[in-house]
């Protein structure tokens, strides 16, 4: 790897070459193991996946991890949970059944945490440790080391633009590097997030391609355009790289151009400051009585139901949203910004409409052009279920993770015992 950690966006957009997607999952079949020259089949074993979270927040990533938990076992995999900041993932968390431990660091470098996750993988009797932020990472890889089993890692933003505050930013990165680079398998959440790991050392056979998936909705329709106010929505933890200041001077030119609309604003704040900041931008700009503030929620499809377009202005440091894949579950056009992982989900004009990341020009023309009847709403909604049903289920996510899980493990094995199956 090259001495700079995190490569640029013009960088990752001129080298990134157009990939399938879904990028296939690995070709090991593991479904069944042959046996006895071939004559008979047996049925892979059950295995045990630790998956270690931060827990502060409850949001994209945390979501992933949740639905893996409900989802892997009716492949054959049971999963259990370490949270090293826990906060809101615990409670908020819907996989109850899935075991988890409670081991709270003191800060990103408290690696007293590695020894008591070594035991819990010998004792409890986990296959593989699979980390999802650098700061588990770090430590998850020292634990699958000590422990003897593979040890995977989840990419699901670039650590090295995740946030605007640069020296986090950079620290992120070392640390993630420093975790990953002998990693056993990364997941990559997105073929432009793949491309991002190639582009910083990462030899590309050990990164696999498995997309973010949601559950599909049995009450989710083709939706058509309202008659009287659009109800725009958002949902996020809000921070500064969600962009929520380009939505609402967006709000304020649409109103000021007699377009009835309204925003509906779904999720928490990083923090307090940023909340005063934002709450006061609203008001700067007339928008206090046009903007309903929901605050956190795990009813997230019931918000979707109440919304008209979908919109997420972020200026940077997607993976592949899993609020875009739930808005088009549930049929809801999105109006979005072009930065990684987002086209890989929205096709510009078929799901949703694409603009430039920080343009408040564009941003509310793409509205106002879904308002007007520029685009056709209601086919719109149509294809945006039709491809989440098609690429970006939950089911075919927690597929292939299953399926990376058995190609490592039959790998690991190999190499240590002869022919063993997963």
């Amino acid at each position: 790897m090259s001495a700079s950690i995190p490569c640029d966006a013009a960088a990752l957009a001129a080298s990134v070459d157009v990939l399938p997607f879904p990028v296939a999952c690995p070709t090991t079949d593991s479904s069944v193991a042959a046996t006895n020259g071939g004559e008979s089949a047996a049925q892979p074993r059950t295995i045990r996946a630790l998956h270690l979270v931060n827990g502060e927040h409850y949001s994209g990533a945390e979501r992933v991890q949740d639905l893996l938990a409900a989802q892997l076992p009716r492949l054959g995999c049971e999963v259990g949970f370490v949270c090293v900041k826990p906060r809101r993932f615990p409670a908020a968390r819907e996989s109850k059944d899935a075991p988890l431990a409670e081991m709270p660091m003191r800060g990103r470098f408290d690696l007293r945490v590695v020894k008591r996750i070594a035991a819990m993988v010998a004792n409890d009797g986990y296959d593989l440790i699979h980390a999802h932020t650098p700061r588990t990472a770090l430590v998850g890889r020292m634990a699958a080391r000590r422990a003897g089993v593979p040890f995977l890692y989840h990419v699901h933003s670039p650590a090295g633009r995740d946030s605007t505050r640069r020296l986090l930013n950079r620290i992120n990165a070392m640390v993630e590097w420093g975790a990953v680079r002998e990693a056993d398998r990364l997941i990559a959440v997105s073929p432009s997030l793949r491309q991002y790991m190639i582009l910083r050392g990462i030899a590309a056979e050990r990164i696999t391609c498995v997309p973010n998936g949601v559950p599909a909705l049995g009450n989710a329709h083709d939706r058509r355009p309202p008659s009287g106010t659009w109800m725009l929505g958002t949902v996020a933890l809000f921070r500064p790289r969600k962009g929520v200041e380009v939505l609402l001077e967006s709000l304020a030119v649409l109103r000021s151009r007699g377009v009835n609309v309204r925003l509906r604003a779904v999720g928490g704040f990083e923090s307090p400051a940023y909340e005063w900041s934002t709450h006061a931008l609203a008001e700067k700009l007339g928008l206090a009585e046009a903007i309903d503030w929901i605050g956190f929620t795990r009813g997230v499809n019931r918000e979707l139901a109440k919304i008209d377009v979908f919109v997420l202005p972020s200026l940077f440091g997607e993976g592949l949203p899993m609020v875009v894949l739930e808005a088009m579950a549930a049929g809801v056009p999105v109006v979005a910004s072009r930065v990684e992982g987002v086209p890989d989900a929205v096709s510009h004009r078929q799901t949703g409409l694409l603009v430039e990341a920080g343009s408040v020009s564009q941003l509310s023309r793409a509205i106002e052009e879904m308002v007007a009847g520029g685009v056709n709403y209601s086919e719109l909604s149509r294809n945006a279920r039709r491809r989440h049903a098609e690429l970006f289920s939950d089911a075919t996510m927690a597929a292939g993770v299953n399926a990376v899980y058995r190609d490592v493990l039959n790998s690991h094995a190999g190499s240590r015992f002869g022919a063993v199956s997963f």
